[in-house]
């Protein structure tokens, strides 16, 4: 199958492709709102009906008690082709805070070469590269290379939590040679990033209670312990001198860093300093664990954030109190091969052990994914890296994700199947955050590299 006529199609049909996106951008698909609910029905529909248009079959909602995911396939390759599923989500982050959008969240904006809404970037503008390949081969060769299989989700900026178990139940349905996620993107501006891997994840909750009530402090001090300074001190006691995590236990199933992983680290081209300057906007690096690299701490170790403490008054001017209660949030992140469950175990240990008997605790686990590793030696990574040279023109470099994308795990381990990231998005697209964006020049680039990527795929399948 000419690959040359199928880009050429692709180009084309740019303005097509773009207007289409801007149409998917403008459905205010929040689905952790209750009020988007009907919005991300019609996201869902739109999507579906888009698939069916460019020639996609089977195509379906699976409901998941929750958003539906949008399903589709084209599967007239043949048994001797490889199949490839493509996974997304068409939901969105909340705008907050709408005043500093400098336009429209859901109305798309064009400027400076750049396509500015929520969701540009993550994660409709990366999946919909996919449907526009898609789209470019059918009209070209009214086929595909290889057999492809669309999973598009609904629910995954608010956990996702139906979606592990609809994978399981679907897991025949779902059956694949390789799996390609783009919800990412380079490691900066002229750099491709095949992520090798992503953290796992389990958020805690401590809630610490003192006095029936709150007290003032002048008859009280001195007699009653404070639960926030009982929350601050045992916060203060989860890592040690060294920026090591003291839980006991957490490190023990940590699997070490490879040499070949370590050495692929060495060829990252990364500046501390600028990523201080211009990433992190900090005074400076925290050394953090000691005896590991920036890049390894932040892929390849475990971690312990606190992410926020309640408790007491902060409203503006003063109050005297000593507070009832204090209410702490805590993750960690996971590397293979930690078990969630059980360093949720373990740390509810620790901080009952680390607690005064002056206060009451209670530890909650809010939620858990498992972390998974990319085998980089699959054809299917090597086919990215192939799309990515042809498609960008660079080289790409290999590299864990800090962040948690469960659904890598659940594909894993229900369908065996290989996971390749081929992610275009920027460091500054503002994910999550207002003035979102996408670089247009890596849309359309991103739609060749998806082409490139099916073709090698399958050339290199059907060579095998």
């Amino acid at each position: 199958m000419s690959l040359q006529p199928v880009l050429e199609a692709a180009a084309d049909r740019k303005a097509s492709y773009l207007d289409d996106l801007m149409q998917f951008l403008r459905i205010p698909s929040i689905s952790t709102s209750p009020a988007h609910r009907s919005e991300m029905q019609r996201a869902a529909e739109w999507l579906a009906e888009r698939m069916r248009a460019i020639g996609l079959r089977r195509v379906q909602l699976i409901g998941s008690g929750g958003h539906p995911i949008v399903y589709s396939e084209w599967l007239e390759a043949g048994p001797q082709a490889p199949t490839l599923l493509i996974y997304g989500h068409y939901d969105v982050q909340p705008t907050d805070p709408d005043h500093a959008w400098l336009s429209p969240p859901f109305e798309p904006s064009l400027r400076d070469g750049y396509l500015y809404a929520r969701g540009a970037s993550d994660d409709k503008g990366q999946h919909y590269t996919h449907l526009a390949a898609v789209d470019a081969f059918l009209r070209t060769h009214g086929k595909l290379p290889l057999n492809v299989k669309f999973f598009i989700e609904g629910e995954e900026e608010s956990g996702s939590p139906q979606l592990e178990q609809v994978i399981r139940d679907a897991a025949d349905q779902l059956r694949c040679d390789a799996v390609v996620i783009s919800d990412g993107g380079f490691l900066n501006a002229h750099t491709p990033r095949i992520d090798t891997g992503v953290r796992g994840l389990v958020y805690m909750e401590v809630e610490v209670r003192g006095p029936q009530r709150d007290l003032h402090s002048g008859s009280y001090g001195g007699a009653v312990h404070n639960p926030l300074q009982v929350m601050v001190e045992l916060l203060a006691k989860l890592h040690d001198d060294q920026g090591r995590v003291t839980v006991p236990g957490f490190y023990d199933r940590v699997r070490p860093i490879s040499d070949e992983e370590r050495q692929a680290l060495k060829r990252i081209p990364f500046d501390a300093e600028q990523f201080r300057r211009e990433e992190v906007g900090a005074p400076a690096l925290w050394s953090g664990e000691a005896g590991y690299s920036v890049l390894e701490r932040i892929g390849c170790r475990p971690t312990l954030e606190i992410h926020g403490i309640r408790g007491g008054f902060v409203d503006e001017g003063q109050k005297t109190v000593i507070p009832a209660m204090a209410l702490a949030k805590v993750s960690m992140r996971l590397v293979p091969d930690q078990d969630p469950l059980e360093i949720a175990r373990l740390f509810e240990q620790h901080i009952r052990r680390l607690a005064p008997p002056t206060v009451q605790v209670q530890v909650r686990t809010l939620s858990y994914a498992d972390p998974a590793l990319v085998d980089i030696h699959s054809p299917a990574v090597q086919a990215a890296v192939i799309a990515f040279r042809q498609g960008f023109g660079a080289e790409p470099v290999f590299a864990r994700s800090g962040g948690t994308l469960p659904v890598v795990a659940y594909f894993v381990k229900t369908l065996g199947a290989p996971v390749v990231f081929l992610s275009y998005g920027l460091p500054d697209d503002n994910w999550h955050a207002p003035n979102e964006r996408f670089k247009l020049d890596h849309f359309y680039r991103g739609i060749n590299t998806s082409i490139i990527f099916m073709h090698t795929l399958a050339t290199h399948a059907s060579a095998g």
